[in-house]
């Protein structure tokens, strides 16, 4: 059933990588940096960009197999895992950039009165670090993880934790993220979900997901929302 807008929403849950933060050049710099160590041939950048979506291990686990789909043995994993780790806590935020309206977007749903929450696969130690240098952890109530919960998006849990936590249904929980992760989570937990289009989403065309709106940018949220 087609939603009419504005939604009536109490709290609004954001992606990081993609969403917020252009966070590609970093961890395609981390990934490289890895694979020299163990000498491997490195990636082009458009290449990162394509497997980024599925949290740190499994861009490290592409990037071995130099294929999306690709696997990597368990003894690959253990060696190139704390290489990727060293190198990306160097990294973390230097070439990192924010999206055009994010800081706008986010004082303008924090002073219409909307609860905020950070929910991403990003390890946590690589997500409160990256917020705190960009200067986005102040608009954040909550911020969950990859590693936060014992399962992350396209699960639902993390958003449900996040539901929880606020003492909001699902229903009145909005998730804004930038691919299927974030529309398949949104879905199962039982959110609405707009998703911007300027991200990474493995490839994939965004016009091609369950979402109920895609917006330019975060500012564009504010006319498709509304307080109860």
């Amino acid at each position: 059933m087609k939603k009419q807008f504005p939604l009536i929403v109490e709290a609004v849950m954001i992606d990081l990588d993609g969403t917020l933060l252009d966070t590609i050049p970093d961890l395609a710099a981390a990934t490289n940096l890895m694979l020299e160590a163990l000498g491997e041939d490195v990636l082009p950048l458009a290449t990162v960009r394509n497997f980024v979506g599925k949290g740190i291990p499994r861009l490290v686990e592409r990037a071995l197999a130099r294929d999306i789909d690709g696997k990597a043995s368990t003894e690959a994993m253990a060696r190139a895992m704390p290489v990727f780790e060293r190198f990306y806590t160097e990294v973390n935020g230097r070439h990192t950039t924010m999206y055009p309206g994010v800081r706008e977007g986010l004082e303008q749903m924090r002073d219409a009165g909307f609860r905020l929450a950070c929910v991403t696969n990003k390890a946590g130690a690589f997500t409160l670090p990256l917020l705190e240098r960009m200067g986005l952890a102040q608009f954040f109530e909550q911020t969950v993880s990859g590693d936060t919960l014992a399962r992350k998006k396209p699960d639902p849990m993390q958003l449900l934790h996040v539901c929880e936590q606020f003492g909001i249904a699902p229903a009145r929980m909005l998730m804004v993220g930038d691919s299927g992760n974030d529309a398949l989570a949104a879905r199962a937990a039982g959110c609405p979900v707009f998703c911007v289009p300027y991200g990474y989403n493995e490839g994939h065309d965004v016009q091609s997901l369950d979402v109920d709106a895609i917006v330019g940018a975060l500012t564009d949220c504010i006319p498709l929302i509304r307080k109860p």
